[in-house]
């Protein structure tokens, strides 16, 4: 332990998720002993972020305008639709150059023991954007985990009412894994392969 204000500092830090302690005090450290590290730049940006940076009023990824960049993208594909769980999703495939169509940013998955069911996501703005029949196939890119199988369950069940194709993505993720942590050929070749449900 530290005193004052160095201790509220790794405090901080240690809130975001994924660091823990250590990782924590590594990080203020090297802030306190790096002269050229731009601490106000870094101020700046966050107070910027979270005024600038908002979530697209069509698919829910974050964007600095009411669209974000993909929506607004007239060479991606209207007919396809790629359903994800988080933002950070879409930069994970998005990386992988084999998908040219628009996605769908539910805000989570469904997830019974921490609370969230089916109305605490964005499923009810999906089936709107579905509702006029550009859309001819849906992919749902849920994470391989009990939570994003549940929610690519539910998904399923819920269009098959619709005249659109539903897909899942192939193997070669992992199952139990995120989708932000796979690489670039990983998801590729889980795009190549996915099948119908």
């Amino acid at each position: 332990m530290y005193d004052g204000i160095v201790q509220e500092l790794i405090d901080e830090f240690g809130r975001l998720p994924g660091i823990g302690p250590k990782s924590a005090q590594r990080i203020a450290f090297h802030i306190l002993q790096t002269p050229s590290f731009d601490v106000k730049r870094l101020s700046e940006l966050l107070v910027e972020v979270r005024e600038r940076v908002r979530f697209c009023e069509i698919c829910g990824n974050v964007a600095e305008q009411e669209r974000c960049a993909i929506c607004r993208d007239p060479r991606r594909n209207p007919a396809l639709i790629c359903v994800v769980e988080d933002a950070k999703d879409v930069a994970a495939i998005e990386r992988t150059r084999e998908f040219r169509g628009l996605y769908h940013v539910l805000g989570g998955a469904i997830s019974p023991i921490a609370g969230v069911g089916p109305d605490d996501l964005r499923i009810t703005q999906l089936m709107t954007r579905l509702a006029d029949g550009t859309v001819q196939e849906v992919i749902l890119a849920t994470n391989p985990n009990l939570e994003g199988e549940a929610t690519a369950s539910y998904l399923s069940r819920l269009l098959t009412s619709m005249e659109i194709t539903v897909s899942r993505l192939a193997s070669g993720l992992p199952v139990g894994g995120d989708l932000e942590y796979a690489d670039e050929v990983t998801l590729s070749r889980a795009f190549e392969g996915r099948r119908v449900l």
